[in-house]
């Protein structure tokens, strides 16, 4: 049972640098506020344990994941001058991720493919 959904999310975790929370909570905003107006973002949000911050994002399609990277590429790089990506992860089906695996290759993430499911 093959899955039709074409769903690709981004699944980064960040650990934010000593003193510099709600700095990077004051970024957080800005990048809701940006990713907001994507049409092909299914789903956006940030969660915390402390220091160590989850994006937790989906798009329609690798289309929807590379528009929203060009959209906050300046905001993600001054968060990385605040916190370190700790780990990286693409889910999607293959079909999406072929197109994903070289053009985000410089961000080394580990792919996941997406082989059974639904998506309502």
């Amino acid at each position: 049972m093959p899955t039709q959904d074409k769903c690709c999310t981004i699944v980064p975790y960040f650990n934010v640098h000593a003193g510099k929370l709600e700095l990077f909570k004051a970024l957080c905003e800005q990048f809701v506020d940006k990713t907001k107006e994507e049409p092909l973002c299914l789903y956006y949000g940030f969660s915390f344990d402390g220091d160590q911050v989850h994006c937790r994002e989906g798009y329609e399609g690798a289309e929807g994941v590379l528009a929203h990277l060009a959209n906050v590429g300046t905001l993600l790089e001054e968060a990385l001058k605040i916190a370190d990506l700790t780990r990286l992860e693409i889910h999607g089906p293959e079909p999406e991720l072929v197109t994903l695996r070289e053009q985000l290759a410089h961000l080394q993430p580990q792919f996941f493919t997406l082989e059974y499911g639904f998506r309502r």
